[in-house]
């Protein structure tokens, strides 16, 4: 043997953190067996994909015995829509540990296959089910990294504490305060049209909200614009809000999660609207989800989900420099 052996057939991961990856695991899963969830399992393979125009699916091709729509087939970049099937057929609340794909994301928090928890709890708003999102953090965590309890704070609260900004003001001024700090020209123009509300909001938010939220102690920004709800119900007022809400530790995003939107026609029209904004970017056309729709119509029960990033929890609890390193086999290593 030479000493130019190949070395990247090993774990990028210590076997030590791959112990503390199943402690955590574990202890997801007795958490939320004593809420009374239940843990189902849901294809990683779908004819339809999100239509979220953040979001790039992998995408595969079938073709064997039943193939259908071309054998196109995409894997998954979340088990939310077929879980929600599940919801609306009466299985009460549920989870689920899978691994999710998403094409272009690769760096220090990304990695194109990755582990997330989906959860649904039947009866609960995004308040009650972020108060049982803490006691899972503090559950999975315990003697393993020590945290004061999480608190909460607005969308609104959080961009004027840490930028100085109401992030419902008009574009205009969203747009001043990036130029004023070199961030517009270099980049913006090409990107973010002058109206583009939430363009400019995430542009605030990543440089200049996001990287001081949850430090020392977790946090949860809730009641985001109305024109970010996703798949969240909306909360008339002025402005009107999603009752939506994220979860960060020490600048990373951990959770997402919502009041589930239950009204079929609204969600069809999110979805078509997505797909006009896909056309206008020039990303792929993908096909709406139909089953969930149907599902939807039968009757989805009232509930809150959240999906959580297990990787980056665990990176969190192990104080990994990145994602890669609480992971067997990233990108490059698989």
């Amino acid at each position: 043997m030479t000493g130019s052996a190949r070395t990247d057939w090993k774990p990028a991961a210590s076997v030590a953190t791959l112990r503390v990856r199943a402690r955590i695991l574990g202890r997801v899963r007795a958490f939320l067996d004593h809420q009374g969830a239940l843990e189902v399992e849901t294809p990683l393979l779908s004819h339809a994909a999100a239509t979220d125009v953040h979001v790039q699916s992998l995408v595969t091709c079938y073709t064997g015995p039943g193939a259908a729509q071309g054998g196109k087939l995409y894997l998954h970049t979340s088990p939310e829509f077929p879980m929600k099937r599940l919801l609306a057929a009466g299985s009460g609340s549920i989870y689920q540990l899978c691994k999710v794909f998403r094409d272009g994301e690769s760096g220090r928090l990304h990695n194109p296959e990755f582990t997330l928890l989906e959860w649904y709890q039947t009866g609960d708003d995004h308040h009650a089910l972020m108060d049982r999102v803490a006691a899972l953090l503090e559950h999975a965590l315990d003697g393993l990294l020590a945290l004061p309890p999480a608190t909460k704070i607005t969308y609104r609260e959080a961009f004027l504490r840490h930028a100085g900004i109401d992030p419902f003001a008009d574009p205009a001024a969203l747009r001043d305060w990036a130029t004023r700090r070199g961030l517009a020209p270099a980049s913006a123009p090409e990107v973010l049209a002058a109206d583009d509300v939430d363009g400019w909001r995430d542009l605030v938010l990543t440089h200049a909200v996001e990287p001081n939220l949850g430090r020392g102690r977790p946090v949860f920004v809730y009641d985001y614009p109305a024109s970010q709800a996703a798949l969240a119900r909306v909360r008339a007022g002025t402005p009107p809000l999603a009752e939506r809400f994220e979860l960060y530790l020490e600048g990373v995003e951990l959770a997402n999660g919502y009041h589930e939107l239950a009204d079929t026609g609204e969600l069809s029209r999110r979805f078509d609207s997505d797909l006009e904004r896909r056309r206008a970017r020039g990303l792929p056309a993908v096909a709406r989800d139909e089953h969930l729709l149907a599902a939807m119509e039968s009757g989805l029960p009232d509930c809150a989900g959240v999906a959580i990033g297990i990787d980056r929890l665990i990176m969190l609890a192990t104080g990994a420099p990145d994602l890669g390193s609480v992971l067997a086999f990233p990108l490059e290593r698989a």
